[in-house]
């Protein structure tokens, strides 16, 4: 596949997780696909892929992701992107805040025959857990 028909795939995964649709899902995500983020908990499969989906999609049910900047080399397609949500559900073990929250990451994925076989995501967890009042922001001094 050429450069940019992987990156339409993973433009292909983050629509599904703003839709929530699992068959788009499934045509993107390969049997052996393995998240590698710090972040969540080990996720495999199809069905981790369904994990991770939920979990983003139970807490900002509105959730929106924007790729600002993306490279596409060979199988890897890096991405930065935005999302912004309204956390109404729980998030992980964490009970909905009902605020509004704005995030920043950077994933690189690799796609193999059309499909994502892992990805590397990192984000702004503690931006995340600050804007949802779990984290004290420092006061700054001065």
């Amino acid at each position: 596949m050429t450069s940019t028909e992987n990156l339409a795939v993973v433009h292909r995964l983050l629509d599904a997780m703003v839709t929530g649709n699992m068959a788009d899902l499934a045509q993107v995500v390969a049997p052996n696909w393995t998240n590698h983020d710090p972040n969540l908990p080990p996720m495999q499969g199809l069905e981790g892929a369904k994990q991770l989906v939920n979990i983003w999609r139970t807490a900002f049910p509105d959730i929106k992701f924007t790729i600002e900047d993306s490279i596409s080399e060979g199988d890897k397609v890096a991405v930065r992107f935005r999302f912004v949500g309204k956390n109404t559900g729980a998030f992980m073990d964490m009970p909905a805040t009902g605020k509004s929250a704005t995030g920043t990451g950077t994933g690189i994925f690799r796609v193999a025959n059309g499909k994502i076989t892992d990805n590397w995501v990192n984000f702004d967890a503690l931006g995340l857990m600050q804007q949802l009042g779990f984290v004290p922001i420092p006061e700054r001094g001065g």
